[in-house]
């Protein structure tokens, strides 16, 4: 028999797969073999202007901020001195308020003492007439210059802009010391210098006399403010044609500061064509006339053509024509 031959540890095949082993280990160190990174395209596009634009952009935006929260402290600081001035302004009002409901009350029982004196008046002409018989006459029945002896009483005030902004707490003061001298009456109208009624729906009739009536009239006087243009003509007019009666004692006061017209000759003698006189020639509407000094230290035509013809229907219609020097 043949002796075998010995088996060896290693062959071929063995050789082959660590060949190949080794060869997989050095394929994946060059696959996984770190490089440099390299540009690919050089952009054509410069960002370090635009970055620049971006900051300036940035730093001028901070600044108007800066800005605006400086103005925003200032306004503050400006609003907190206006509120004071404000409170300032509040203060100061409450007490002119305060002074003003004072001479209020004051002018009040003022007006309340001038009724009482004038209603003496009266009761004092009537215990005249009775101990001195009907005949008795007094020397004068003028109150300040003007005759209260009308039993009936019609205000014609120009509604201006002249006298609505210089005269027109003068006015109102005047109409209530007109009133105070009349304690009784029978009737009581009030229009403007156009004809326009004070109450609308009173319109062509008479109001009746009463305390708040006045109170009314006074009151509402303070803020009425029609259209006027600045002639007394149409209001006289139409108070001497409305409510001219032969049986009535009627007075017209007219109160103005000028006269837009042209022909005072015109006026006159329409008013003595309504204005009839009785039998003794007495007109039955007296026309009395206030001229306020608005325009006393810049007199123009308009004035004077104001105070020639209020002086001349005064005195053609027993009325008093008083021009006041200042304001009271």
């Amino acid at each position: 028999m043949r002796e075998r031959r010995g088996v060896e540890e290693f062959s071929v095949s063995f050789l082959d797969v660590i060949c190949c082993g080794f060869g997989a280990i050095i394929l994946l160190l060059m696959l996984t073999k770190t490089f440099q990174p390299e540009v690919l395209e050089v952009s054509s596009v410069d960002l370090t202007e635009q970055v620049q634009q971006r900051e300036a952009a940035l730093f001028e935006v901070r600044g108007k901020i800066s800005e605006l929260r400086r103005q925003i402290q200032l306004e503050n600081k400006d609003l907190q001195s206006k509120l004071e001035e404000l409170a300032q302004l509040q203060t100061q009002l409450t007490n002119v308020l305060g002074r003003f409901e004072n001479l209020a009350e004051a002018e009040q029982e003022i007006s309340l003492e001038n009724q009482q004196l004038a209603s003496a008046r009266q009761s004092l002409t009537d215990e005249m007439e009775r101990l001195l018989g009907l005949d008795f006459r007094r020397d004068s029945g003028l109150v300040g210059g003007i005759s209260v002896d009308s039993e009936y009483i019609i205000f014609v005030i120009d509604t201006s802009g002249s006298m609505q902004s210089a005269a027109w707490g003068q006015a109102v003061q005047k109409v209530s010391e007109t009133l105070a001298i009349y304690p009784n009456v029978k009737g009581i109208q009030v229009m403007n210098d156009m004809g326009d009624y004070m109450f609308p729906s009173y319109s062509r009739r008479w109001l009746e006399d009463s305390p708040s009536r006045r109170s009314s009239i006074v009151t509402t006087l303070r803020a009425w403010a029609p259209f006027s243009n600045s002639s007394p003509v149409e209001g006289i007019e139409e108070a001497v044609a409305t409510f001219y009666d032969p049986e009535k004692r009627i007075s017209i006061y007219v109160f103005g500061d000028d006269y837009t017209g042209n022909s005072i000759e015109e006026v006159v003698e329409a008013v003595d064509r309504i204005n009839l006189a009785d039998e003794s020639g007495r007109r039955r509407v007296r026309i009395h006339a206030v001229g306020f000094p608005v325009f006393l230290d810049r007199p123009n035509a308009r004035t004077f053509r104001y105070a020639a013809l209020m002086r001349e229907l005064a005195y053609r219609n027993d009325g008093t024509f008083v021009g006041l020097t200042q304001y009271q």
